[in-house]
């Protein structure tokens, strides 16, 4: 009977021995925070332009809805041919596209680049459509990192 107690012991001290501290991870994930300009309405079509930032990298986009509800017996989806014109200065670049309006928000453009974190991030986003002209939004805003 002392054998199995032995061999107890040894295994509970070999357990204790072979015990490896665990080790705090930390995951620096950067936060991302989004800020964006008012909204312009233009025939039946709401507009905002929005940045995210990520560090140092930040994201221009637009986004394009309804102005409002639908009025009764509209038929729906509302369907609607417009160009989109979205520029930024911080961070660079322009993006030209047409789409089709279909009545559900849609987030649409896409520029991304590098910008300081103290520095103001700057764009112009609009849409126009047949005998309807451009009515931009903007966005000059500092979001910190």
């Amino acid at each position: 009977m002392i054998k199995p107690l032995a061999v107890l012991a040894g295994a509970a001290a070999l357990s204790a021995t072979l015990t490896v501290p665990a080790v705090a991870t930390t995951t620096d994930t950067p936060q991302t925070t989004t800020a964006c300009g008012g909204w312009a309405l233009q025939g039946g079509l709401a507009t905002q332009i929005c940045a995210e930032r990520t560090g140092d990298q930040v994201r221009l986009y637009g986004t394009l809805g309804l102005a409002g509800p639908p009025s009764p017996g509209t038929p729906l989806p509302y369907r609607k041919d417009v160009i989109i014109t979205l520029t930024g200065t911080t961070p660079s670049g322009s993006v030209n596209q047409y789409i089709t309006f279909t009545g559900s928000n849609q987030q649409v453009g896409n520029i991304i680049g590098s910008v300081p974190c103290d520095a103001a991030i700057q764009g112009t986003y609009s849409v126009s459509s047949f005998d309807l002209g451009p009515h931009p939004v903007t966005i000059n805003t500092v979001i910190p990192c």
